[in-house]
Formats: C-alpha cells, sequence, structure tokens
C-alpha cells in the first residue's frame, strides 16, 4: 500500500533544526510509518547560512519569508523551531492556512498565548504536537508502562531536575534565552517544562505549586551563542539578565502525590541533569538522560535478600520502539528520542488522530510555568487553574 507523503516545511535551522531533520530523514530507514516525511522546504532569514543548511540536511529548498513558507502549497506540516517569541504568530498562521503544527517547547511565552495557540489548531482541524522528545526515550516510555500496569501502586513521590551548568560564567553573553521579551522565562521555561512535561506524562496533572526564582548573575555582556551552548561576545555593551538562573518548587498532583523539582544553569559539573525518581507503595523508578538507555527499577515484590534497584537497560524488543533499533545492549541516543515523536506524528497525520503532547499539553505546561512564577512573586501556594484566565 502507497505510503501518505507529509511535506514538511520547518522555520529554523541550528540546533533543534539539526535534530529534527535528522530524525524525520531517519524516521522511514528504522520504522514504517503511515505518513512518510519529505524534507520540502525550510524557512530563516539569512539566505547563505539557509542554503547551506539546506543543503546539508537534505532539504529540497528554501524561504527567506516563513510566512510564504506557510503560504505554499506543497508545504502539509509546519515545524516551528525557533526561538520562543515567535512560536505564536507562526503556529497561528499555520493553522490558519490549513497546516498542520510541530513545534518545539516551551509551547509559549504566556498563557495567552499558549491558549490563542491551542485555539487556533482546534478552530483549524489541523494534527498538532509540541515537542517534548524525552517522553520518548524507550526508558521513560516502558517507566510510564510499568506505572500504567499498577506496579508501583499508588504514586506518593516525585523528585525531578534538570541541571546544566553553561551559564554559570558571569561573563556569558546576554543571548535570546536571558531575554524575557523573547524567551518568556529562563531555566524555568527551558528546562523546568521538560521535567513538568515529564511529570504530567508519569504522574499526573499538578493541583498547586510553591516557587522560588533566583537570578544569581543579575547584568551581562551582550552577544550570541553557538549550537553547543558556547558564548561568542559582542560588542562590549552590557545589559540587565531578565529571566530567572534557578527555579526550585513544591508542588501538589490531583491524585495526591508530592513533587520536588529543580531547574537551574547553575549546577556546576552537570551538562544535561535531567533525571526524576518516583516513589509508590509498591516500587520505585530511576532515570537518569544523561545515561538514557538505562531505568532503575525496585520492586518490593522481590524475595527477601535481593530486593534493590536493578538497572535495566531497555533496548530489548519488549520495550517501547526498542525493536526498531539495534540488537540488545546496543544503545541508541538523544536523536533517536526525536525520531520516536515523529513516528507518532506522522502516524497521527496521516490516520487523521491527534497525538501527545500536544497543544493542550502545551497550555497545561503554561499554566504551571505560570504558577511557578505566580509563587515566586507572591510567596504563597497556587492553584495551577487559577491561571487559566491570566
Amino acid at each position: 500500500m502507497r505510503k501518505k507523503p507529509i511535506r514538511v516545511g520547518m522555520i529554523g535551522y541550528k540546533f533543534m533544526g539539526k535534530a529534527h531533520s535528522h530524525a524525520l530523514r531517519d524516521l522511514p530507514f528504522f520504522f514504517e510509518p503511515a505518513g512518510v516525511p519529505v524534507l520540502q522546504a525550510i524557512a530563516g532569514r539569512d539566505e547563505a547560512a539557509l542554503k547551506q543548511s539546506a543543503e546539508k540536511m537534505g532539504w529540497s529548498s528554501y524561504e527567506t519569508d516563513w510566512r510564504r513558507l506557510i503560504e505554499r502549497d506543497d508545504i502539509d506540516l509546519i515545524d516551528i523551531v525557533t526561538p520562543n517569541h515567535t512560536h505564536a504568530e507562526m503556529a497561528i498562521a499555520a493553522a490558519q492556512a490549513g497546516k498542520h503544527v510541530l513545534c518545539e517547547k516551551p509551547l509559549a511565552r504566556s498563557v495567552a498565548e499558549a491558549r490563542q495557540m491551542r485555539d487556533a489548531v482546534n478552530k483549524a482541524g489541523v494534527i498538532h504536537m509540541i515537542c517534548h522528545n524525552y517522553r520518548f526515550a524507550p526508558a521513560v516510555q516502558f517507566a510510564k508502562k510499568l506505572i500504567e500496569q499498577g506496579r508501583l501502586g499508588k504514586i506518593y513521590h516525585i523528585r525531578a531536575t534538570f541541571l546544566q551548568d553553561w551559564l554559570m560564567d558571569p561573563e556569558f553573553p546576554l543571548t535570546w534565552r536571558l531575554r524575557k521579551e523573547v524567551s518568556g522565562s529562563g531555566s524555568l521555561g527551558d528546562l523546568g517544562a521538560h521535567i513538568i512535561d515529564l511529570a504530567r506524562f508519569l504522574v499526573g496533572e499538578i493541583n498547586e505549586v510553591v516557587a522560588m526564582l533566583e537570578t544569581f548573575v543579575k547584568e551581562r555582556p551582550l552577544g550570541e551563542m553557538d549550537q553547543h551552548l558556547r558564548g561568542r561576545p559582542g560588542n562590549g555593551q552590557r545589559a540587565p539578565v531578565e529571566v530567572d538562573d534557578a527555579a526550585v518548587f513544591l508542588a501538589r498532583f490531583d491524585n495526591g502525590a508530592l513533587g520536588v523539582f529543580e531547574a537551574t544553569r547553575f549546577s556546576k559539573g552537570n551538562r544535561a541533569g535531567n533525571r526524576f525518581e518516583i516513589n509508590g507503595e509498591r516500587g520505585s523508578l530511576r532515570w537518569d538522560m544523561e545515561n538514557m538507555n538505562n531505568l532503575q527499577v525496585y520492586l518490593d515484590g522481590d524475595e527477601a535478600g535481593l530486593q534493590g534497584f536493578r538497572t535495566i537497560n531497555c533496548t530489548e524488543v519488549e520495550h517501547p520502539y526498542a525493536a526498531a533499533y539495534w540488537p540488545a545492549g546496543h544503545i541508541i541516543g538523544y536523536e533517536h528520542t526525536f525520531i520516536n515523536l515523529m513516528l507518532e506524528l506522522c502516524n497521527g497525520i496521516a490516520n487523521g488522530c491527534n497525538p501527545a503532547p500536544n497543544f493542550e499539553d502545551g497550555l497545561r505546561n503554561q499554566l504551571v510555568l505560570a504558577a511557578v512564577e505566580r509563587s515566586d512573586q507572591t510567596g504563597r501556594w497556587v492553584k495551577v487553574m487559577e491561571m487559566l484566565d491570566n
């Protein structure tokens, strides 16, 4: 049976553009998706760099105006991999043009923007997805399976962190990620959004939070950064930092579980410390993205003397997505989480069924981010759903 081609137009072409392009290209190599992505065109402002990226990453054409890309009749899906302040305008325009939409996280800079985006895709009836790729590590998917099977029983706790250290030099430049009008928030939206999504995916909806945010370096030189998070100095001018360097918060879930969350770019020695531990009445799970193929599992049903955390290398055919890759023990990497996500997206488009996480999840995530910020401002517990009208 001939598979449905899904003609992709991607806006942006740097770090995430590279990750998405690789996933789109390799998806049919590993899987048999119902819809096959076609790398039709990318859009960006620097024509020389754009042309070079298009040739290197396998795109058939390019546009120097993203609006022109959305207007094209030969595009089915718009993939947005640009800075946060552009997400709403691009996603809404794509939906109004009848295009399916994939958007990088966080979905928006505010609850208001996220609601507008969610409403736009729903009104247009297009397929939509937000790129929380860490959900799609086989070990995380297997953790979800164990929880749904009741192997842990009632969930009591989740401790989740995303720790990095690339911003600790006070002379690191004031890039777009440190400007509130572009990013919306700092480590909270950049890193905290990921662990909030994992917590929602694995444990359930967050009911209320109490939080602290901190900006350790108040002023930085202007400049840019490359895809390896290395700074490039600018013209010597300096400006105030407008977003948080670190976010710490407690959470109560609808199901009674308690959460402890920490997102920071000031944790020396941590390059990408995206980790969680979940404790239930009959067992516990641990996962660390820097060792992403392994899931640590403790089950109290094991006999006395043999109880303890076991390490499961989630590369067996029984583990989600793993059968598409290599023999057991032959580990996969960060880039494969994007391939797994693209599988769900392309199947969803081909079958007319919206996958998760989608813009509804993005809005829910944004509500938690907003509640964390409100709690820091007020010094009190904040109900997440209070933020829906803000």
